[in-house]
C-alpha cells in the first residue's frame, strides 16, 4: 500500500509494483507493462485525487500476476467515456493516463461517483497465462493496519466440481502474531479446502492452538443448487445481496484455536445475481452498496476496493472479499 497525495510519491509506488511484479514472477516485458500501468495510476492519484491510495496485490495461485487498486477520494467523473480515450485531459497534460492503463493491463475496471471519488482496478498476468480462473467472479483485497508491515488478515478461495469455498482470517490482533495464526489457518484450509465446512473449521480450531488465534470463516458457493453454505467461529462477517433481499451470514462467538463453544453450518439462498461480501472487523459493517450506483455491475475486486477506501478502521487489519453468482 503506497499513499499517493503529490508527485513525488509516483516513483516509490512505481519501485514497490516492480519489485512485487518480479517476485511474483513476470518477465521483463510484463513488469514493465506494470511500470507503464502504475505510474500513470500513481501520477493520476497525485494530480486528480483526495487522499489517494495506491493497493499492490499479488495473486498468489496461480503465480505471474499483479493486481493494482487505485483509489482516491476525490471529486468524481460525470462522464467516464471521455477520460478512457486519449488526449483527454482536466489539468491541462496530454490526457494519455487511462488510456495508456487499459492498453497496456490484461484486466482493466473502474467506477467514479461525483462527491465520492473514482477507483480503478487493473491487473496485469503474464501473456502466455490467458485469464486467470476464477477472475471476475472472486475478488478480494487484505490491508495490514497503519503501522504494520504484514497483515494478521487473510483470505484463500478455492474451486473444485464447480463449487468455489472461500476462506476469511482474523488472527487476534494485528502484526506478526496475528498473521502468523492466519497463515497457519490459510494452510490447513487449502489442505482440506474439499471437506464439509464444520470439519474445515474444527481442523482449523485444533491446528491454532500453537498460535495466538484467530477469527475464521469458510463459505461454499454452489451454483447447481443455488445454495451458500457457512461456518465461522467469531467476527468475519458475512453478506449476501440479490436485489432487494439480504441476507446476514451467522458467525458463532469464539477463536479459532482458543475457544469454540459451538461450530455450526448455516445455508443461504445463492441464485444467479446474488453477491456475497466477507469481512475482518477492520471494515465497519454500516455501508450500503445502494449508495454507489452502478458498483454493483464491476469486478468483484473493485467492489471490495471501493468499500475498503470508505468504510475501513484505519487501527486495524481490513480484508474483504466479494464474489458473484455465476449465471449459467
Amino acid at each position: 500500500m503506497v499513499d499517493v497525495t503529490e508527485v513525488t510519491q509516483v516513483g516509490e509506488a512505481r519501485r514497490e509494483a516492480m519489485t512485487m511484479a518480479r517476485e511474483a514472477g513476470l518477465d521483463e516485458n510484463d513488469c514493465g507493462r506494470v511500470g507503464i500501468v502504475v505510474t500513470e495510476a500513481a501520477t493520476n492519484l497525485a494530480k486528480h485525487a483526495r487522499h489517494g491510495r495506491l493497493l499492490l496485490q499479488e495473486v498468489v495461485e496461480p503465480r505471474g500476476a499483479l493486481v493494482a487498486l487505485a483509489l482516491d477520494g476525490g471529486p468524481g467523473v460525470e462522464h467516464l467515456g471521455n477520460p478512457m480515450s486519449d488526449g483527454y485531459s482536466t489539468s491541462g497534460t496530454p490526457g494519455t493516463g487511462l488510456g495508456a492503463m487499459v492498453r497496456q493491463a490484461s484486466f482493466f475496471d473502474i467506477h467514479s461517483q461525483i462527491g465520492k471519488g473514482t477507483s480503478v482496478c487493473m491487473a496485469i498476468w503474464g501473456r502466455h497465462a490467458g485469464r486467470l480462473a476464477p477472475w471476475g467472479m472472486v475478488g478480494g483485497l487484505s490491508v495490514p493496519c497503519r503501522g504494520e508491515t504484514v497483515s494478521g488478515d487473510g483470505w484463500a478461495v478455492r474451486e473444485s466440481k464447480g463449487r468455489r469455498t472461500i476462506l476469511v482470517t482474523d488472527g487476534l490482533g494485528h502484526g506478526t502474531l496475528a498473521h502468523e495464526a492466519s497463515v497457519a489457518a490459510r494452510a490447513i484450509f487449502v489442505a482440506h479446502a474439499d471437506e464439509p465446512l464444520t470439519e474445515i473449521v474444527e481442523r482449523m480450531h485444533a491446528g491454532l492452538r500453537h498460535t495466538r488465534g484467530a477469527a475464521v470463516a469458510v463459505c461454499r458457493l454452489d451454483p447447481h443448487d443455488n445454495v451458500a453454505r457457512f461456518c465461522g467461529v467469531g467476527n468475519i462477517a458475512g453478506r449476501i445481496l440479490n436485489g432487494e433481499h439480504t441476507w446476514g451470514m451467522v458467525s458463532h462467538h469464539g477463536t479459532a484455536g482458543s475457544e469454540a463453544r459451538k461450530i455450526q453450518e448455516f445455508s443461504y439462498p445463492w441464485q444467479p445475481g446474488s453477491l456475497l461480501v466477507l469481512a475482518s472487523d477492520g471494515l465497519a459493517t454500516r455501508w450500503d452498496l445502494g449508495d454507489y450506483p452502478g458498483l454493483l455491475q464491476r469486478d468483484p475486486m473493485l467492489i471490495a476496493g471501493v468499500l475498503y477506501r470508505d468504510h475501513a478502521r484505519e487501527r486495524d487489519d481490513v480484508t474483504v472479499v466479494v464474489a458473484r453468482h455465476e449465471r449459467t
